[in-house]
């Protein structure tokens, strides 16, 4: 049975290929390159050829692209967005990446069903391209505060709003970027979920959180205290082996790649061992 890599993501505006080869020697077995809302104009020619370099010397892939603003949004740096969205689709095959993620953007201030007919708009020459490339998009399920009513990043945080994206777009090749640290931040149950959307993942971010409960017990959802914590796979409340086993049994393609830089546990100088002390975790998870 095919063992589902573990890797990391990597900063795509901070020298991704020297990451590469100073975290591979860790463990890491694949790398996600990202972007925060553009790619800032660097030379996708010669990061190609660097990160291709590096993953020939250390013997490991590129699971995915990504970048995460709003590309429904017709400001300057949506607009940004969506050109550099579609610049990394192409990138994609000659880093052989099958995987682009992104946000599925949202009409600022609007509601999900209000946002559809824009993002069935903006996303479908895109989802066209990506199929004639043999390149899935995936679309993260982080709700970044957005709520079903109204928000300014994301409509993809909610099975319903899944479920509307995909009748919308009738593509094999758009599916879901999801992490169970985002489910347990709404109160929802990870594994149920994913056994139930397993199908549609093409990506998983390892990213955890903790739920205070008795908090919520006390003094609700929407008091001055956080409820809930994000943090490294396995320092949260997420049973990692239940996940492996699900995606193993649906025949998951893809990889699991630890989304750092959210813990502050071990934040600053202690991120890089936070992270190999989550892929340790992970490793142990998938191989028992």
């Amino acid at each position: 049975m095919r063992k589902i890599p573990i890797g990391t993501l990597v900063k795509g505006s901070e020298d991704p290929a020297s990451a590469i080869k100073t975290l591979a020697p860790a463990g890491f077995e694949c790398f996600s390159i990202m972007f925060w809302q553009t790619y800032g104009g660097i030379d996708l020619a010669k990061l190609r050829d660097d990160v291709l370099e590096a993953t020939g010397t250390t013997a490991t892939s590129i699971s995915s692209l990504a970048v995460y603003g709003n590309a429904l949004d017709d400001s300057p740096t949506g607009l940004r967005t969506r050109e550099d969205l579609a610049s990394l689709i192409e990138l994609a095959p000659s880093l052989e990446a099958p995987v682009v993620g992104c946000f599925a953007g949202r009409v600022p201030g609007a509601s999900v069903p209000d946002s559809m007919d824009k993002w069935n708009r903006v996303f479908s020459p895109m989802v066209e391209r990506a199929e004639a490339l043999g390149v899935k998009i995936a679309f993260e399920n982080c709700r970044l505060g957005d709520t079903w009513k109204r928000g300014k990043w994301n409509i993809a945080f909610n099975p319903d709003a899944w479920e509307l994206m995909f009748r919308t777009i009738d593509s094999q090749n758009i599916g879901l970027e999801w992490e169970p640290c985002h489910q347990l931040e709404m109160l929802c149950d990870p594994i149920g979920q994913l056994s139930e959307w397993a199908h549609r993942i093409f990506h998983v971010h390892g990213k955890d959180s903790r739920i205070d409960h008795d908090l919520i017990r006390t003094k609700g959802l929407h008091g001055a205290e956080s409820y809930h914590e994000s943090c490294l796979p396995g320092f949260g409340d997420t049973n990692w082996k239940a996940i492996f086993t699900i995606l193993q049994q649906s025949g998951y393609q893809g990889t699991v790649d630890i989304e750092g830089w959210n813990d502050t546990r071990y934040s600053g100088d202690l991120e890089i061992t936070g992270q190999k002390a989550a892929l340790d975790y992970l490793l142990r998870m998938r191989d028992e």
